[in-house]
């Protein structure tokens, strides 16, 4: 067959026309693997679809949420007592809060020239050639005055560098962890609003007075199962539920998420709409470099007349308040939607059946000839009527009338 053959039919065939035909196969087995795919079909879209996924529903998955953080608490540290001041950053503030654990502390820093720390890339030197003034290392302390001096107390000498002396490195005071955190609490309070269906709901427990509800957010404690609407969660609380050991929190603080999710049926009263927590850590501790969470700050003051200051390395646990929300409720169009993809999709049932039939049954040649038939348009042939005959009669016998011989 040619091209332009094979083309011509491709072109005719494509203006036939396909009509169903419908054809009882008497097959038991065949019988229930139709009726048992329907039943998987039918009940994947009632379960599946309608019940777990509620296709049913309008839904809004970008809702307006606010977010307020406190943390509460006071801790005993050596001589001192701490409150949320000194260890809370800040110390309310939206969906991020952190709380100091541990601190590295370099007192009486001031502007001077000292020895650069030994460790830090070209410090090390053995005479002033080695050392380039005015050359600065970004990942040392300072700028280099083209000097090589003894380091502290050491026999090897660095370049000497004019920065906030002492370097932090070398005189660095490493106090103890603040264990007493394990029971600080952080005081969550979020609202969430659903525009489409002006719904706005709170995490916080109602309460019929302002005093009542003040007096009930003192004493609470969040539990999933008794407490369920108090904001009020302990530090080791949330360590726990994010599989977290509190003790290597304090030696190398991290970052937990907060995970506030709405999933509200709305179809009920809103009062069922509550939210539900869980607690993940966020930062990679497979990274030992990058992993735990700590951040400087300093304090400044004049000692003799100079600017001084004290530098502290905080580390400890920084809080990250996430909050998703969902929200449906029944609308006719997603029903219909989702009616119609339902019934559509019972037609698999079909075509599934239709290929075993074709395919692995024993008289799957003769299911196929009765299945499909080829109506093809024939040409039409003459038939002789009475009056052809009549007058093809007379042609031949002219000399007969009303069949008596003239």
């Amino acid at each position: 067959m040619g091209l332009w053959e094979f083309i011509k039919e491709y072109f005719l065939n494509f203006w036939d026309y396909e009509t169903p035909k419908v054809m009882v196969v008497k097959n038991r087995t065949l019988g229930v693997i139709y009726r048992g795919v329907q039943f998987l079909v039918i009940t994947y879209f009632i379960w599946y679809v309608f019940i777990s996924q509620k296709a049913y529903q309008e839904s809004e998955t970008r809702p307006e949420s606010s977010v307020y953080t406190l943390m509460k608490g006071i801790a005993i540290h050596g001589d001192d007592i701490l409150d949320t001041v000194e260890y809370a950053q800040p110390s309310e503030g939206g969906d991020v809060i952190s709380t100091i654990l541990r601190r590295e502390v370099t007192y009486n820093q001031r502007q001077d020239t000292c020895a650069e720390y030994f460790e830090v890339a070209n410090a090390n030197c053995t005479t002033d050639s080695d050392c380039v003034h005015g050359e600065v290392d970004f990942d040392g302390h300072g700028r280099k005055t083209g000097r090589c001096i003894q380091y502290y107390n050491y026999t090897f000498k660095t370049c000497e560098i004019q920065t906030w002396c002492p370097v932090e490195e070398y005189a660095v005071v490493r106090e103890p962890a603040l264990v007493e955190a394990i029971n600080f609490t952080v005081f969550i309070r979020n609202s969430i609003h659903f525009p489409k269906f002006k719904v706005l709901r709170g995490n916080i427990k109602d309460a019929s007075s302002k005093r009542d509800l003040q007096k009930y957010l003192k004493k609470c404690h969040y539990d999933e199962e008794k407490e369920p609407y108090c904001p009020n969660f302990r530090l080791g609380y949330i360590a726990d539920q994010a599989r977290e050991n509190f003790s290597e929190l304090c030696r190398t603080g991290g970052v937990i998420g907060v995970f506030i999710n709405w999933n509200c049926n709305l179809d009920l009263d809103p009062s069922h709409c509550k939210p539900t927590y869980s607690f993940r850590r966020l930062d990679l501790r497979k990274d030992q470099v990058n992993s735990g969470y700590y951040y400087r700050f300093a304090k400044y003051y004049s000692k003799d007349g100079v600017e001084s200051r004290t530098l502290i390395k905080a580390y400890g646990i920084r809080l990250d308040v996430i909050v998703h929300g969902h929200a449906g409720k029944f609308s006719p169009i997603p029903t219909i939607i989702s009616s119609v993809t339902a019934l559509t999709s019972v037609g698999i049932c079909s075509i599934i059946c239709d290929w075993i039939m074709l395919t692995f049954i024993d008289k799957n040649e003769v299911y196929s000839e009765r299945k499909f038939d080829e109506i093809v348009k024939e040409p039409t042939v003459p038939v002789p009527t009475e009056l052809s005959y009549i007058s093809s009669y007379g042609s031949n016998h002219s000399d007969l009338s009303d069949g008596v011989p003239l």
